[in-house]
């Protein structure tokens, strides 16, 4: 049989998953690394446009930490798709 879960065919999917999951983790990651380190060198909290980007400043710290870990995810997602997909293919090649 064949894989029907490929990468390109799970792509938007994965996305959507992936960034909605992985950035709610960065958020979490950001905000308990926080609480339990305080602020450190931070010396601004960060701003509009894309001050709040700037990885020196609390919002910005944060807010990479939610881009990593939902791309991070969204790869993952493809993976284990892909993964899924071929043991399918397989499984329906044995019966």
């Amino acid at each position: 049989m064949v894989n029907n879960l490929t990468p390109a065919k799970t792509f938007i999917v994965s996305l959507i998953v992936g960034v909605t999951t992985g950035m709610g983790n960065g958020s979490v990651f950001g905000a308990a690394l926080m609480c339990a380190l305080g602020r450190g060198r931070f010396d601004e909290w960060g701003g509009w446009g894309m001050q709040a980007y700037n990885p020196v400043t609390f919002m910005g710290f944060v807010d990479w930490c939610m881009i990593i870990f939902g791309f991070a995810f969204t790869a993952i997602m493809l993976i284990a798709l892909n993964r899924h997909g071929e043991l399918e293919a397989t499984a329906g090649q044995n019966a």
